[in-house]
This record gives structure tokens, sequence and C-alpha cells, in this order.
């Protein structure tokens, strides 16, 4: 996931402080360059860093640690709060009915925002709809057409049009039962004055209860004067992040936010409408320092009830980190986090076993695509009530027979149970989790944090 090399530098960063009961004006210093270093890579703008890790040291030297709080944990505190502090918080998005402006440059993902934006307002219980402005983009019709009907929410657009004002104030009225309607208005490539022209005719027709502003994850320094140039236009009252699922540094968006004054409102994390998040600031900063995001896996966790309708004692947690870990396990498991997102994403929500722990592992340890479940739920269908329930008693000979009778190969054979083993380890070192020094970390801090973020 995007900002998951500043999350891991950061983590680098503060783990120099490891089994030191105080800190240093030269700790101190070591480790504020070294989170300068991690946000200007992450293309944060250089103002915001210095603002940032200057608060940061003077904080972590003038600050006194609660008691039998480690140097590490006191800094891990202060940074996770400033951090908190500087993305600031979650756009207000109140579950009643209004009407919402995108804006932002072509190729940001407005069109897969609008459908996300609507399917998650569905979720909550309110009727959404999509209506599509864009006239300049070829295509941005049927795309918008198809993202609304994946996610089961009303569309209008145009296809014939070349009235984007004319089109919004049409959908309006196509639209006028729903309860959300998401407005997507064209982009360019570049900031033009005929684009910004465009949008603020757009909004004047359309009168929003709030504009958000759509930006790629990848978009760097460039955030800085698109956000100014949006903001003079049409006011931007959030930032949604898109395309977070990539290689992208993401700390460009983080500027936007700041340069605007807004909030960050959702964020993108697939391709899929649901691979859609509400921004909440805690958790965000939270799973960045690897510290989990309870909300957000609880969130995933009822979704995936909801769409699957699968009873609430197969989705028990226990499971995971209990007993001996067989084949059985393993496809449950599967099967079960598959709903919920990638694998990776889900761990990195349970505190203490994201972060630190997640960069410790084999980078294939939970890569089980969609093909490969398949793949290996057709090889478990051809093996015995014993092999699924001890897996170590499959020699060459059993391999041989699972393959010919899965109509698979052996390597496939060998594959699932190479996964099972490394997942099967990687369970081992989460059933001792409790006794980490995460876990003993957040024990601590829990009264003092009073209830916020990962510490409550």
């Amino acid at each position: 996931m995007v900002l998951d090399d500043l999350g891991s530098s950061l983590r680098g960063a503060l783990d120099r402080l490891r089994g030191k009961s105080r800190i240093s004006k030269e700790d101190v210093d070591e480790i504020v360059k070294e989170i300068q270093r991690s946000l200007l890579a992450a293309d944060v703008d250089v103002d915001l860093v210095m603002s940032l890790s200057e608060a940061i040291r003077s904080r972590s030297l003038d600050e006194e640690p609660p008691a039998g709080t480690s140097a590490r944990d006191h800094v891990l505190r202060i940074v996770y709060e400033e951090l908190v502090d500087l993305v600031g918080e979650s756009t207000n998005l109140p579950l009643e009915p209004q009407t919402i402006l995108l804006v932002g440059l072509q190729g940001s993902g407005k069109t897969t925002t609008a459908a996300k934006m609507a399917w998650w307002f569905e979720t909550k219980g309110l009727q959404s709809a999509v209506v599509q402005t864009d006239t300049f983009r070829p295509g941005a019709y049927d795309q918008a057409k198809q993202m609304a009907e994946r996610a089961e929410v009303d569309f209008y657009g145009d296809p014939d049009g070349d009235d984007p004002v004319a089109i919004a104030r049409d959908g309006l009225e196509a639209t006028a039962d729903a309860d959300i309607r998401i407005v997507d208005s064209a982009g360019r490539h570049a900031l033009e004055d005929v684009l910004i022209d465009e949008i603020e005719e757009i909004e004047a027709v359309v009168k929003p209860d709030r504009s958000l502003l759509v930006l790629d994850a990848a978009i760097g320094q460039g955030a800085k004067g698109q956000a100014q140039r949006f903001e003079e236009a049409v006011g931007v009252d959030g930032v949604v992040i898109t395309k977070l699922d990539g290689t992208a540094k993401g700390g460009g968006a983080l500027t936007a936010v700041n340069e605007t004054g807004s909030s960050i409102a959702f964020l993108g994390t697939g391709e899929t409408v649901q691979d859609v998040e509400r921004f909440e600031p805690s958790g965000f900063i939270s799973r960045l320092l690897g510290m989990g995001d309870l909300q957000q896996l609880a969130e995933r966790v009822e979704r995936a009830m909801h769409e699957t309708e699968v009873a609430e004692e197969d989705w028990d947690p226990e499971d995971l980190l209990s007993g001996d870990f067989t084949l059985k396990d393993m496809r449950k498991q599967m099967q079960a986090m598959n709903r919920m997102g990638p694998l990776d994403q889900v761990m990195d929500m349970i505190p203490g076993l994201g972060g630190g722990l997640m960069d410790q592992l084999p980078d294939n340890a939970m890569d089980v695509t969609q093909d490969r479940m398949h793949t290996f739920d057709v090889v478990m269908d051809s093996m015995t009530e014993e092999e699924l329930e001890n897996p170590r008693v499959i020699g060459a000979s059993r391999i041989e027979r699972i393959a010919r009778g899965s109509g698979t190969d052996e390597e496939a054979v060998r594959e699932l149970l190479e996964q099972h083993k490394m997942m099967n380890r990687t369970i081992k070192q989460l059933q001792g989790m409790g006794q980490g020094d995460m876990q003993r970390m957040m024990k601590k801090m829990g009264g003092d944090m009073g209830g916020l973020g990962p510490f409550g």
C-alpha cells in the first residue's frame, strides 16, 4: 500500500530507541533527521516537514514521559499525535441527504470515486445516485454508467450531450428522489482556464453542500498548485486520495489537505467499487505506524458479513490465533479474509500485527489472489480428511495422487503446502504477540490517550 515505505522508515527510526529508558538530545536529533528524510521521500511539502519535525523535537525533549514509559513509546506517542494533527480531522459528511460535487484533473480517479462514494452511502442506508457531466473525455459516460451499475446505484448522464451545465441541471431533476447525489465533473490534463470556468458554472447550478477535490496519491509536489486553484474556484471542503493500492509516495496529497485548510474525506484503496474507506485520522496514522486500526477492521468484517450473509460464529477471530493451523483452517480463513480485502491490509489493521511484524515476513507470505484461492480449493477438494487435518502426512506419492485427482499439477499442490507452512509460521508468531513490546505499550498508554485511536 502507498505510504508503506514511509511507515516502515518511521518505525525503523523509532526502533533505534528500543531498550532505552531515557532519551538524549543526540537521540532526538537522529530520530528527527530520519523522520525528515522519510517525509521528504514521501513527497510531503518541505515547509510541512520542517514544522512537523520541529514540533516532534521540542516535545520529545521538553515533555516528561509518563512513569514506566520507555523512550521509544514516549516518542512514538508524540509522532502519532503530531501526524494526526497534520492530516487533521475527517471531512464532515453527515449521513443525511446532500449533494456532493467532485472536482480534479483528468486521471485523478473522479469517475471511479463517484461510484465508490455512492456505494458507501448506500451501505449506510441512503439511496444514492451518480450524475456524470464529463463531456470532454471519450468514454467517460460509459465508464461512469458501468461503475454505477457495479455499485448498484442510480445513474444519470447524456451520451449525446455537449453542455455539462445542462447535463448537471437535468441530472439533479432526474435524481431528485435520491438522498445522496454525487456530481462528477470533467477534468483536463492540466489546470486550464476553461476547466475552472466550467467547474464554476456547474457549481453555480448544482449548489453542492460539499465540494471534494479528488487527488491521485502519486501527484507529488503538484498537489499544492492544484489545491490552490480549485480552492479559489469552488472552495474545497475535503479531499479524496485515490490509488492508495499502488506504489506512489502519497505525501503530496497530504500537502493538499494542508494547503486548502480542508480535510480528507475518503481513501481509494483498490479498483473495485468496494475498495473505499471513510478516512479516520487516528486509524490511518496508527496503521502507518504499525499500531492497527480496529475501527476500519470492524467495518470490513461487518461489510463482509452483510455481503455474504455469513453467520457471525464463522467470523470468530479467535480461530486465527488458537490451536493447530490445519488446511481446513487455512481455507476458511483465506475465504473470510478475502471477503474483507487483501490479507496484508487486514493484518495491518490488527494492533500489534501490522507494521514491524509484517515488514519481517516474506513478500508473498500473505499473497493469496483470487486465482490461487480457486486453485487451492480445487486441490484441497482432492485431499482426504486426514490430509486436511494433518498436512505433514502428505509426501511425494500423495502429492502425485492429489495432483492427478484435482486435475492440476504437482507444483500446484506443493505451492499450497508451502503457502500453508508460511501462514502457519506467521500464525505461530501472532499467537505470541500478547507479550510483545507493542501490546505492552498499547496497554500502558491506553489510559493516557483517553481512548483515542489505537491506544484506547
